[in-house]
């Protein structure tokens, strides 16, 4: 037999055949048997289950000539009719490309006359969620009340999108993903049947990415053996499907194992050369730690096994080279770039970003700083960096609220006396933005990320500042993009939370958008933008999405520990009132004048 036709000749021809659906196949044959058959069916799935193959299965057992039966027989007019398409009372219909209301009435104006050659019309309408809202409407008093003869067979793979109305009148079935030993056993049967012989591992392996589906499973293991001619083996089946070869694996996990940063770029790169999927191996790398951590965790059980290394002996040494924590760990950095990749405009980027992020992850839990991925890869002169970094973040705490205690006494930020009452107003604005930010780093090398003080910023979140900005957003963006591609593809990433005091609060869930975003180059060309979007001198400060969401819950300070001038109560002028600090938001400092009269 050709190769070509494999899944055609392997295609369910009864319940019997089903593979890893017998709960719902159980049920349906029990419905014949006690002549209980429902007048309208939901199905329900991953692609590539049986959802279209039972609904035609079901059709026929209803419709056998020596039944209705639990199983067609295969051999009458009506099974054989109905396997070939060419019985007009079982109508199948691709709601895809047949999703207006005109395709609905004219079966709602067919519905009421008798089959002619079966004993029920069987209407089995497969994508059903691309329907219109006008063709759900029609459908809908049909399908509540069809006449005796008629059985509606709906399937989908996305049922979150049926009106509710919809789902109540039908009888609903779930069909799961096929298990990997279910899978297995079948492609077995099958190379036994066509005369194919296979490595197990390499059976394994085609099942693991068919994703539960059976479909894709024979579909993967044709394109296989098409290439593989007689005898299938692991790596006919990695260099078909685009996968990585053991010794690959191998590289990349001894170069996360020691560090070395310099070793991924060009073993990445070879990969690429070799016309590897960027997408494709950051998957796969994610199924290989995790089987080292089901190897370190259950040494004794079957998952332990693996599909792509074959030397066993050099797989338990390899995950002996890494904690189990460090493993949880490295696993959580790859599936989240494992989501960004896929919308990514330069997937081998982000790929060689996830591999040297999991380079400089460190045994004790805490992420490297950036001071630490910039360091030797040695373990002992990361620590050392670390516990560094640490030290010189706790002063700059202590010299933080040293200056604030200086600028409540009333003592200018440039180190000079304490304001003068006619003064103090007038400098608030310029103040009150000088001293919300400073960077931690060294004289503005840009080396590190500004720390915010959010009080002013939770304050003013629900402002109308804030509100223009959002509305102002996409724009930004777009003029950001005209000038730096590169830039706008990490500031992309952030969405505006807060502005304040001629700055705007942009808020990460990654730390890698955020860190990108605050390197200079990007910033200059992000602050240029917005000078030039709102014509006057605008900053930009950024915060982690989830230090802003913790904030917001604690709410902001109260006004009087906002004030950045706030004198002493012996002497000094009065807080400003909150008109004047909302016309500062409004309008900028550069135009509001204050006059004591």
């Amino acid at each position: 037999m050709s190769h070509i036709a494999l899944y055609r000749a392997w295609r369910p021809q009864t319940f019997q055949d089903m593979v890893g659906q017998q709960h719902i196949i159980q049920t349906l044959q029990n419905a014949i048997r006690e002549d209980r058959v429902s007048h309208a069916y939901l199905f329900n799935g991953p692609r590539g289950t049986g959802k279209t193959t039972t609904a035609k299965v079901l059709a026929k057992a209803i419709n056998c000539e020596r039944g209705p039966s639990p199983e067609p027989c295969n051999v009458c007019d009506a099974c054989r009719g109905i396997t070939a398409g060419t019985v007009m009372d079982v109508v199948e219909i691709d709601a895809a490309s047949n999703r207006g209301i005109d395709e609905i009435r004219d079966i709602r104006d067919k519905v009421r006359y008798a089959p002619s050659e079966v004993r029920y019309k069987v209407y089995i309408i497969d994508e059903v969620h691309m329907l219109t809202s006008e063709a759900f409407n029609a459908l809908l008093k049909t399908l509540e009340e069809p006449p005796a003869h008629v059985i509606f067979i709906l399937a989908t793979t996305e049922p979150h999108k049926l009106p509710a109305t919809i789902i109540s009148r039908c009888q609903r079935f779930d069909f799961r993903q096929v298990s990997l030993p279910e899978q297995t056993e079948r492609l077995r049967q099958i190379c036994a049947e066509e005369g194919i012989s296979a490595d197990e591992d390499a059976l394994a392996y085609i099942a693991r990415l068919s994703d539960g589906g059976m479909r894709d499973a024979i579909s993967l293991l044709e394109q296989v053996s098409a290439y593989g001619g007689e005898h299938i083996t692991l790596n006919d089946a990695v260099d078909v499907t685009g996968g990585l070869a053991a010794e690959q694996f191998e590289q990349l996990a001894e170069a996360v194992r020691d560090r070395d940063a310099g070793a991924i770029l060009p073993l990445v790169e070879g990969l690429m050369q070799a016309g590897k999927s960027a997408d494709k191996c950051l998957e796969n790398l994610v199924y290989y730690f995790r089987d080292l951590l089901v190897l370190k965790l259950a040494p004794q059980g079957k998952a332990a096994a693996t599909e792509r290394i074959v030397d066993q002996d050099k797989y338990r040494s390899m995950a002996s080279s890494f904690s189990a924590e460090l493993l949880f760990r490295m696993i959580d950095v790859l599936n989240q770039y494992q989501l960004e990749i896929r919308h990514a405009s330069l997937p081998q980027t982000i790929f060689e970003v996830a591999l040297m992020k999991i380079c400089t992850l460190q045994e004790s839990g805490a992420s490297p700083s950036v001071a630490e991925a910039s360091a030797s890869p040695r373990p002992t002169d990361a620590a050392a960096s670390g516990g560094e970094v640490q030290r010189l973040q706790q002063r700059i705490d202590a010299l933080e609220r040293k200056i604030e205690q200086l600028l409540q006494s009333g003592v200018r930020p440039e180190g000079g006396a304490a304001a003068s009452p006619d003064q103090g107003a007038a400098r608030a604005g310029a103040n009150r933005g000088a001293n919300n930010f400073g960077r931690s780093g060294t004289g503005g090398t840009g080396s590190s990320i500004a720390r915010v003080k959010l009080d002013p910023f939770l304050a003013a979140a629900e402002s109308q500042a804030t509100t223009q900005v959002r509305m102002k957003w996409a724009d930004i963006l777009q003029r950001v993009k005209g000038n730096n591609i590169s830039t706008h593809a990490w500031f992309v990433n952030g969405e505006p939370v807060a502005a304040a005091d001629n700055t705007i609060l942009v808020a990460f869930k990654n730390s890698i958008h955020r860190e990108t975003t605050e390197k200079p180059a990007n910033r200059d060309v992000i602050e240029r933008v917005l000078n030039e979007a709102y014509n006057r001198p605008v900053r930009l400060a950024t915060v982690m999405l989830k230090e802003w969401q913790a904030a917001a819950e604690n709410g902001p300070a109260p006004a009087a520990e906002l004030t950045l001038l706030q004198e002493d109560e012996g002497g000094g002028p009065p807080p400003e009132p909150e008109w004047v600090e909302e016309a500062v938001k409004l309008f900028g400092e550069d135009l509001v004048v204050i006059e004591d009269n």
